[in-house]
């Protein structure tokens, strides 16, 4: 085999399980209408209240609900078939976007109930996020779990090149109502890959006892935080992801206000914009797609590319510039996210996946609707531009002190995370 047919082999293996292959075509259409709604909801929010603030407000209703429910998530994960829990998120959520179509299309929207849709979608990704992470060794073993979660980003990623270009575009030529109702219609893929998945080729893990009384619920609940809490490399990976979360990653709070303010663009600029982040997402989780080990300080680097680029994204005033800089932050944040991600699946036994990768969404998500509010607030006052700035210094210096830390830690020798070679099934 030639090095080039290898490395193309070693790129798509995950892709040879049918369950995998329906479920990543699934969500790219899915996840593209997932972010053509955000680019709309984000803009559609502006119209309404011109109020930067708000745009956090909306993005703390989705994520507060991840952060109270967020265990109770991952222990239906670990307890439940993840498949049945996904397609009955995938249809709330369904109707929810149909609900925003018909409000903005009558004219009667207003921003409660922008706010209030978006607490009920945070409360089926409160049930969902868990269990979509923990499916994915499900899909194709540990043996290509690194793999898998690399296409699972490139996805997420693809999606969000085209979907907030694609929401530009359809804003401008029919309106915000049509993008909610083709958000609607994305979720039919998916729904329809999930039923069509095969039982008998997931790797399940073994089945365990469901807790039986009030007493076991809460311990069984407090098992996902107590492994975090004892492993110090998964410790470190949610702790950065928490800090640059709440202040560099805060997006759809502080672009829309800096391309129409700073920038002096339209909602087509705009989605070219958030398209751009998109871009260097993708290239990022192509790196991991074809990557032969994950290490934990890889966490760490990407989340200082992020905060450098942040930084450069406050300070410029060009839209060329603002693009470059923009793909350079999509490229860290999607780093650190797919980096932590992996990391911490294979360092997790199979009877906890869900409820640690809950630690890691609620994390994730109680630091959106913090950071969106905090960064809002500062936008509102203080101008977008000084809201990015301290983002990008922050996250720079949360970077800096977890690379000095790590490297105290390892004593310049690293820890790294290789697939196993053992156990695969299914060939």
């Amino acid at each position: 085999m030639s090095a080039s047919s290898g490395f193309a082999s070693r790129g798509g293996r995950a892709l040879r399980r049918r369950n995998f292959r329906l479920f990543f075509a699934g969500q790219l259409v899915s996840v593209t209408g997932t972010w053509i709604q955000q680019v709309a909801q984000g803009w559609l929010v502006l119209e309404l209240t011109d109020d930067p603030f708000m745009l956090g407000l909306v993005a703390a209703a989705q994520f507060s609900p991840v952060v109270i429910l967020g265990l109770i998530g991952g222990l239906l994960a670990d307890n439940l078939s993840k498949r049945t829990v996904l397609v009955v998120a995938q249809v709330v959520q369904m109707g929810l976007a149909v609900v925003l179509f018909a409000l903005t299309q009558a004219g009667q929207v207003q921003i409660w109930q922008v706010i209030a849709l978006a607490a009920l979608l945070g409360t089926t990704q409160a049930i969902e996020w868990p269990a979509r992470h923990s499916f994915i060794v499900e899909l194709v073993g540990r043996d290509d779990l690194v793999n898998a979660i690399g296409i699972n980003s490139a996805t997420f990623n693809l999606a969000r090149i085209v979907g907030p270009a694609a929401a530009g575009l359809i804003i401008a030529v029919a309106g915000i109502p049509l993008t909610f109702l083709v958000n609607a219609i994305t979720y039919l893929p998916v729904i329809l890959a999930l039923i069509a998945i095969r039982d008998a080729e997931l790797f399940r893990p073994p089945v365990q006892a469901r807790p039986a009384s009030l007493g076991e619920v809460r311990r069984a609940l407090a098992d996902g935080p107590r492994f975090v809490a004892r492993e110090p490399m998964v410790r470190m990976a949610i702790v950065v992801l928490g800090v640059v979360a709440t202040f560099g990653m805060n997006f759809p709070v502080t672009i829309p206000p800096l391309a129409r303010d700073v920038l002096g663009l339209d909602a087509t600029g705009f989605g070219f914009l958030m398209a751009a982040s998109g871009a260097g997402s993708l290239g990022a989780a192509m790196a991991v797609i074809f990557a032969r080990r994950i290490e934990p300080r890889m966490v760490a680097l990407a989340a200082l590319v992020l905060g450098l680029a942040t930084v450069v994204l406050a300070v410029s005033r060009s839209f060329p510039v603002s693009i470059v800089a923009m793909t350079v932050a999509g490229a860290g944040a999607i780093g650190m996210a797919a980096t932590g991600n992996t990391f911490i699946q294979l360092a997790v036994p199979d009877a906890l996946r869900g409820r640690v990768m809950s630690v890691w969404t609620m994390v994730f998500s109680a630091s959106v609707p913090i950071g969106g509010l905090v960064m809002g607030a500062i936008a509102a006052r203080a101008g977008v531009a000084l809201a990015l700035g301290i983002g990008g210094v922050v996250s720079t210096a949360a970077a800096v002190i977890a690379l000095a830390w790590y490297r105290q830690r390892s004593d310049g020798r690293g820890q790294q995370v290789q697939p196993p070679t053992a156990g695969r099934r299914g060939d």
